[in-house]
This record gives structure tokens, sequence and C-alpha cells, in this order.
């Protein structure tokens, strides 16, 4: 039989067939992914096939094959360092949720997850939530935020999850696929996800549970089918997120503004630090990239993982 994951808690995989029937499943054995040294072999939005267990009344479950991935969002593992945790994958457009405050979402957090995104060839939508609870110099901030990522191109879209602004926006991107909400905890996925489909009335308390399941990684999603023609993978707050599997010659090519200037670089191979007749630095000295894209770049090449500092609001 074959399957969509719509559920893991580390241990045992929900499953759903194309007829709409789910079964409690699990693996056997270890499985290999292609080298990568995962926490969870097993993804949410994967794509299983697996047996039914025998002389079992409940409706339960062996996994024994994985189908290729189009793409999936993987990041270091919280606890164990050499290791990996893939989010979820098979995702047709990302939502990444960011408040200014309460808790702040700085650039460099911003920046990693658009990095893994574009390694992947996964769009991403930049959601500004809380809209309605800032002052005025939040407000501003949130308007040079949004100057900044699409200047780059990416989509920008400042909403309210309680007062309900810009929803109707945020479905119109959902509709037909499968959409991912990610962002740090606190920022209103949950209330956002409700707002946009009430019936599901998640609760935040469901988050709080995953994570002191005493698991090596506290990450675990659900995807959720929707009244719309669309489905949504919600994800627990991520603290930090560790880019991975990247050498540094090509973590600049997922910086789109500094792949446009790449081939005015005089080498080939530049890495926009120390090189002579660099494009990008040239165009970092006339502020035609942003200074904070730069100093999250560095700090991907320098392997800083939790290098969230406040400066990091300055924009200029």
């Amino acid at each position: 039989m074959t399957g969509l994951v719509y559920k893991s808690t580390g241990s045992w995989y929900t499953v759903k067939t194309e007829l709409g029937k789910t079964y409690e499943c699990r693996i056997k054995g270890k499985f290999r992914l292609q080298g990568i040294k995962s926490t969870n072999p097993i993804a949410v939005g994967d794509y299983v096939d697996f047996e039914l267990e025998p002389k079992n009344d409940e409706d339960t479950g062996v996994i024994n094959t994985i189908h290729d991935r189009e793409n999936y969002i993987v990041r270091k593992s919280v606890n164990l360092s050499k290791q990996t945790h893939i989010i979820a994958s098979n995702i047709d457009v990302v939502f990444l949720l960011i408040t200014i405050n309460n808790p702040p979402t700085f650039t460099s957090f911003i920046d990693r997850f658009l990095v893994t995104a574009e390694a992947y060839s996964i769009k991403t939508i930049l959601l500004f939530n809380k809209i309605d609870t800032y002052n005025d110099d939040a407000l501003l901030k949130v308007k040079r935020l949004i100057q900044t990522y699409r200047l780059i191109g990416y989509e920008c879209i400042d909403i309210s999850a309680k007062t309900g602004k810009n929803i109707p926006k945020v479905k119109s991107h959902m509709l037909n696929k499968v959409s991912m909400f990610t962002g740090h905890s606190g920022v209103g996925k949950s209330t956002l996800i409700n707002a946009i489909e009430p019936n599901l009335d998640l609760k935040t308390k469901s988050i709080s549970l995953q994570h002191m399941q005493g698991q090596h990684t506290t990450t675990f999603a659900e995807m959720y089918d929707l009244s719309f023609k669309a489905k949504i993978i919600d994800t627990p707050g991520i603290k930090g997120f560790g880019v991975v599997d990247m050498e540094k010659e090509e973590v600049g090519d997922y910086f789109p503004e500094f792949f446009e200037l790449k081939q005015g670089c005089k080498f080939y191979n530049c890495l926009h630090v120390e090189e002579p007749k660099c494009a990008v630095k040239k165009a970092l000295e006339k502020d035609e990239i942003a200074a904070s894209r730069y100093r999250s770049y560095l700090q991907i090449l320098e392997g800083d993982e939790q290098h969230y500092r406040a400066d990091v609001w300055n924009l200029e």
C-alpha cells in the first residue's frame, strides 16, 4: 500500500492512503537516505509504501519504502551537531512567519532559512504577523524589512492573524498546494492557521507536549487537509536554524542578489570576502545590497550557528 505521511511522533507515523484511510505505521530497521545522517529518516510530506501488520486487529503497518522526494527543508539537529533533521518534504510553498517583537525574528534567522529554501528550490513567502500590535517604530522596521526582501524578489505580506488582515491573500497562495508554515515559537502560527481554517482549532499545548517527549530532536510537523483544496504542514517553533550540506563556494549562489552579481567578480569562485575586484563587495559599498544580508552571509560562511545579534535590525 502507498500513502502520505501526515504526522510523525519519532517512532510512529500517521499515513493516509489515496482512499482517505489512515494507518499508524512504524519502520522496520534503519533507512539510509543517500548518505544523509538524519535524526528522522521519514518526514511529514513523504510518500511511503507500507504493509499491514499480520494478525493485528488495529490499523497498523510497517513502512518498507520511501519514495524519492521532490524537495525538503533540512536543518542541523538541535542536540546532535553532526546530524540533520528533515522538517518536512514535498513542499510547494513555505510561509515564514516573522514578528518584530514578542518574539523578535532577526534577519540572520530569516536569511538562513531562505538560503536553505533556495538550495532546494522551494518558494518562500514572508508573512509579517501581528501588524495590528506594533507602534510607529516597529511599523517602520516592518516597512524597511519588506522593502529589503521585496527588492531581492521575495513576496512579503503584512498580516494580522487576530484581525484577519490579508488572510484571504494568504489563502489564495495556498490553493491546490502543500504549504508549510514555520517560524519561531510565539510568532502566531497556530493563531494564523486557525484563522485560515477555524475548524482545525489548533492548540499550542500540543507543541509543548511534543517538546517534552525527550527525543533527540524536538521538531515534529503535522499535515492537515483544509476545506478549500489545500494541505498545510504546521511545524513547532524553531529556535535556531543551522545550514547544512553546503560548501562555502556555493552559499553565495543561494543569495539571489549575490548570484546576479557573481559574473562581475574577477574570480569565478569568489567568496566575496577578501578577493579583489568583487562585484558583491562593490555593490555593498554602494548600498545596492543590504548590509544585513551580507552579515548573514558571512555568519553562514563562518559556521556561526547562533549568532542572532540585535544589531542585525540595522538594515542600512
